[in-house]
């Protein structure tokens, strides 16, 4: 007969309570994020940036209106924001705006452009191959060494590599010149655009091979590496994260009550939000949703889903533990609690 575990009897053992303990610190996080210009440096196959209606907005470059929307935001609750496309690093005086109100954030950079120290976010540069890959799919010579240039010994920055369906075996040439230089990295999953078709998305076999490539590399980098299995397991499961999990973000989420349904909202450029529109990544196929931000918020909300014994509940602790390692500063990863594929609980 199956244990039926008390939320105290898990915290029993003292290595899940330590953890439990350190983690939940941070759980007055509230986030948004916030299109700071539809400017790029760069034009990337699959981007999720110039699909939709919010590529074409004026953007509001007036950092008097940028200071007004965080002092709103701020006294609305928000803590933490993500600043994003096209390219952030492209107004690095709203940027300043935005910490100087917010200092809690992180920016979704292509790295090509060096964003001021003076800007004390985190920085998550975007990886999506191989120097051959990156010239093919984002039309930008010898990508990676000039992100490193920029962005070795920077505290600020988290490499984040993006498999796609076409570029996994790539990570072996990539990971060993980002822990040669001593840069922590990090991985996502490429989630199809609406009505995107191209060879970049994934199918059940890349899903598959993939997982066996990231745990490859999460045993040969473990002090580069910021992950854990049960993120590997979450994020290349058959099943999106909705599926999963049901996502948390108001696009799909019509609670307007309580969580993120109720406190999350993605500015455009002009300053304008839509909630029938608003999540994480805006324009990315629900469906076909493996990012790695938008599990950030999805997997890290189902707490109690996962308080159900001690190994579950591990599983969880660590994706909590590698998220804030990601996108917080100054929170340093812990040794993953659980060296094993845990399956996600069901949603009933």
């Amino acid at each position: 007969m199956q244990k039926h575990w008390k939320f105290s009897d898990i915290l029993s053992d003292p290595v899940i309570r330590s953890r439990w303990q350190r983690v939940k610190k941070y759980f007055f996080l509230r986030e948004s994020t916030y299109d700071m210009t539809n400017r790029c440096n760069i034009r990337c196959e699959g981007c999720y940036f110039f699909e939709g209606d919010k590529q074409f907005v004026t953007e509001n470059n007036d950092a008097d209106a940028w200071q007004d929307l965080m002092v709103k935001e701020k006294e609305r609750g928000i803590t933490f924001v993500v600043l994003a496309g096209a390219e952030p690093a492209l107004v690095p005086e709203l940027l300043q705006t935005c910490y100087r109100n917010i200092p809690l954030g992180a920016i979704a950079s292509n790295g090509l452009k060096f964003i001021p120290e003076s800007v004390g976010y985190r920085i998550h540069i975007s990886v999506w191959g191989n120097d051959r890959t990156s010239q093919a799919v984002r039309r930008a010579d010898h990508m990676l060494e000039k992100q490193i240039k920029n962005y070795k010994n920077d505290p600020r920055a988290v490499f984040v590599y993006t498999f796609t369906s076409s570029n996994i075996d790539e990570i072996r040439d990539v990971a060993p010149i980002l822990a040669e230089n001593g840069c922590p990295f990090t991985f996502n999953m490429f989630s199809a655009p609406v009505g995107y078709n191209g060879d970049l998305r994934h199918t059940r076999q890349t899903l598959t091979k993939t997982r066996d490539v990231m745990l490859e590399m999460l045993e040969t980098y473990p002090e580069h590496l910021l992950f854990s299995h049960y993120n590997i397991l979450a994020h290349t499961h058959r099943m999106g994260l909705h599926d999963l999990f049901q996502c948390s973000y108001p696009r799909m989420n019509p609670h307007e009550d309580v969580g993120l349904g109720k406190t999350f909202r993605q500015y455009r450029a002009d300053l304008t939000w839509d909630r029938s529109a608003a999540c994480c990544v805006p324009d990315t196929d629900c469906a076909d949703c493996r990012h790695y931000a938008a599990g950030s918020a999805v997997v890290t909300a189902r707490l109690f889903r996962h308080a159900t014994d001690p190994e579950t509940f591990k599983a969880w602790l660590d994706y909590v533990d590698t998220y804030l390692a990601v996108w917080v500063m100054g929170y340093e990863k812990g040794e993953n609690l659980s060296l094993k594929f845990v399956e996600p609980p069901s949603r009933i």
